[in-house]
C-alpha cells in the first residue's frame, strides 16, 4: 500500500484566491432562448414555462447557459438529459420533446452531430484497461481536441471484469490481496487532450450514463482493513442487486427499494508528481482522490453535471472507471452499488491557464466545492477555504460575508472516507442568488 506521507496540493500565487483562475476568458451568462427554441417546439415550450408545479427560478436555471466563445450551442438531446434528472415532470417533457424530434429514449447520439465535436469510441479491452492504477507511461488510447466527445461502451466491472453476479466475497477479497497496492477498479485510459498543459483546466460534461442491469455492494473481510468498520465485520459480504429501469430502483430486499442515481466514481487526470508515492515511475494507485480528481466518489456527478479538473501533465491524460448505480454520502462499507456501463459518454472542453488548485463540480442546481485529505478535519478546512474563495471571486462578496453565507446556507457533506484520502464537498445552492448575479457566476 502507499506510504503515509502527507499530500501536498499545489497552490499558485494568483489573485483568484489560489483556487479558481483569473484568466481573461471569464464567460458571461445569458438567457439562452436559442437553446429553448431548439429543444422545444412551441406547445412544449409553453408547457414548460407555465407549469404550476415547477418553481420558475428552477426552470430558468435549465434554460440558462454560460456564453463562451469556445463552446458551441448545446443540442436538444443532452439538454433534455439534464432536465430529466430533476424529476418526473421534467422527464415527461423530455420524452415529449424527443418524440417531436423523431428520437427515441434508447437511441445513441449520432457521431456526426457537430455539437459533440468528433466522437471518439474507446472500447474496454486488454489494450485499454489496467487494474487499479493510473499509468501515465501508456500510449494514449485516443487523442482528442477541445469540444470532442468520448464514448466508453461496455465498460468493465471491478478486477478486469471478473466481478460478476455470483462471484463470492472470498474470491473478491483474494483478487484484492493478489494485487497489493492497487485498487479494484478497471481503469480505462489514458486519453490525450491536444494542447492541454499544466495550469489549464479540463471541463468534463457528463452526457450519458447508462449502467448494466446489475450492481454489487460489498465489504471485505476484516483482515483486509478496508471500509469504515472493518473490525466489526470479520466475515465480509457481497450482495448482488438487480437494477429495475422501469421503476428506476434497485431491490435491496422485497421491502426495500433504493432509487438509482448512476455516476462514474472515478474520472481524473494524471496527478501532480508529488501527490502520492508511485508504485513505479509514472504509475500510482487508483484508490485515493486528490487535486487531479480521480476516485472522488461524488454522487452528484450524474447526467447533466460537470467537473472542472486542473491539468498537471501535458495532454491532461484522462482516466476513468469505477462505475456506480447509486451511492450514499460516506460510502461507509467501502463500496457504492458497483456496476459497469453500457455507455459512459462525456464531452471535454479545454480552458487555458486557469490556475486551479482543486477540482470543482457543477450541477444545474449547485456549485460543488471539494476538499480532500487523509485527515477529514483538514479536508473540511480545505473545502471551506475553497468555497470562501469561490464566493469571494465569483459572487461579489467579501471573504467575511462568504464565511457567514456558507454557515447559514451551504451544506458540507462527507463524500467518502474509505479511499485513504477522505472527501468533503460543499453544496452551494444556485437558488440563493438573484437571477442577474446567478448568470454572472461562472466557474471558468
Amino acid at each position: 500500500m502507499p506510504d503515509d506521507r502527507e499530500i501536498r496540493p499545489h497552490y499558485h500565487d494568483h489573485d483568484c484566491g489560489n483556487l479558481f483562475g483569473c484568466g481573461a476568458d471569464k464567460g458571461v451568462g445569458v438567457l439562452r432562448e436559442d437553446i429553448k427554441d431548439v429543444v422545444f417546439k412551441r406547445p412544449v415550450a409553453d408547457r414548460l414555462l407555465h407549469m404550476d408545479e415547477v418553481n420558475q427560478c428552477q426552470v430558468e436555471g435549465y434554460v440558462t447557459a454560460r456564453a463562451r466563445s469556445r463552446r458551441q450551442m448545446l443540442r436538444a438531446s443532452s439538454f433534455m438529459t439534464a432536465l430529466a434528472a430533476v424529476g418526473p415532470a421534467f422527464a415527461k417533457l423530455a420524452h415529449a420533446a424527443d418524440s417531436l424530434q423523431g428520437k427515441n429514449d434508447g437511441g445513441r447520439a449520432k457521431a456526426a452531430n457537430q455539437n459533440e465535436g468528433k466522437v471518439h469510441v474507446v472500447e474496454s479491452n486488454d489494450k485499454t484497461v489496467r487494474l487499479g492504477v493510473f499509468d501515465t507511461n501508456l500510449e494514449p488510447v485516443a487523442k482528442i481536441d477541445s469540444g470532442d466527445t468520448i464514448s466508453y461502451p461496455n465498460t468493465w466491472s471491478h478486477f478486469l471484469n471478473k466481478m460478476q453476479p455470483g462471484v463470492p466475497i472470498e474470491q473478491i477479497a483474494r483478487m484484492r490481496v493478489d494485487n497489493p497496492g492497487k485498487g479494484p477498479h478497471s481503469i480505462v485510459g489514458p486519453v490525450y487532450v491536444n494542447g492541454a498543459e499544466p495550469g489549464d483546466v479540463l471541463e468534463v460534461q457528463y452526457k450519458r450514463i447508462r449502467p448494466v442491469n446489475w450492481g454489487a455492494v460489498f465489504n471485505n473481510p476484516a483482515s483486509l482493513k478496508t471500509g469504515l468498520l472493518a473490525e466489526d465485520f470479520p466475515e465480509g459480504q457481497i450482495k448482488y442487486l438487480t437494477l429495475d429501469f422501469k421503476s428506476n430502483t434497485a431491490e435491496f430486499n422485497k421491502d426495500i427499494h433504493v432509487p438509482l442515481q448512476p455516476f462514474q466514481g472515478t474520472l481524473g487526470l494524471a496527478p501532480p508528481d508529488d501527490f502520492w508515492k508511485p508504485l513505479s515511475p509514472g504509475v500510482i494507485t487508483s484508490v485515493p482522490p486528490g487535486p487531479h480528481a480521480g476516485n472522488t466518489d461524488l454522487r452528484e456527478m450524474a447526467e447533466g453535471s460537470t467537473m472542472f479538473i486542473p491539468v498537471w501533465k501535458p495532454g491532461a491524460l484522462i482516466f476513468t472507471g469505477d462505475s456506480h448505480a447509486v451511492q450514499g454520502d460516506g460510502e461507509i462499507c467501502l463500496t457504492a452499488l458497483e456496476t459497469s456501463m453500457e455507455e459512459l459518454r462525456i464531452q471535454v472542453f479545454l480552458h487555458k491557464q486557469q490556475k486551479f488548485a482543486w477540482p470543482i463540480a457543477e450541477t444545474p442546481s449547485h456549485w460543488i466545492i471539494l476538499g480532500i485529505d487523509k485527515d477529514l478535519n483538514t479536508a473540511m478546512n480545505i473545502a471551506a477555504r475553497n468555497a470562501i474563495d469561490f464566493l469571494a471571486t465569483r459572487a461579489k462578496l467579501t471573504k467575511l460575508d462568504a464565511y457567514g453565507l456558507l454557515s447559514i446556507a451551504a451544506s458540507f457533506r462527507v463524500t467518502q472516507l474509505v479511499d485513504i484520502t477522505g472527501g468533503i464537498h460543499c453544496m452551494i445552492p444556485k437558488s440563493l442568488f438573484a437571477e442577474g448575479l446567478r448568470r454572472e457566476i461562472t466557474v471558468v
